[in-house]
């Protein structure tokens, strides 16, 4: 009996240490990032340094000229996805009568995950509109 003793324990162990094993190799596997593929976020505020809700963020991509918008939630927060790494961008918001200068996130930016935040002004989209005119 004592000899059926020292064999159950190392032949337990030997058990335990391949299933154990086995869940170290069942781990799934990350996908590797898409090098071309990019985000931009941020923050949107008022003059006041209050998140903006409802501001319309407007994203411009430079090369078709297609324009993305984003309107945010009570946070002030904005996102887009899956950006183009090898295209410049304009973004921009607006909210009521306050509105951000342009801001651009270009090729040269290298980040995966670009961070813009955009300052609300006062009447500056009134002058740009009738600068245009």
């Amino acid at each position: 009996m004592l000899n059926r003793r020292f064999l159950t324990v190392p032949i337990l162990l030997l058990v335990l240490a391949l299933t154990g094993g086995a869940q170290w190799t069942n781990k799934k596997k990350e996908k590797p990032r898409d090098p071309t593929i990019r985000s931009l976020q941020g923050l949107v505020t008022l003059p006041d340094e209050t998140p903006a809700v409802g501001a319309v963020v407007k994203l411009k991509n430079l090369k078709t000229l297609q324009v993305r918008s984003y309107i945010t939630q009570k946070d002030g927060k904005y996102q887009f996805q899956n950006l183009s790494t090898n295209i410049d961008y304009e973004v921009t918001g607006d909210f009521k009568e306050f509105s951000s200068p342009t801001r651009t996130l270009s090729v040269f930016d290298s980040r995966f995950e670009a961070i813009i935040n955009l300052k609300l002004e006062p009447g500056k989209a009134k002058k740009d509109e009738s600068s245009s005119n």
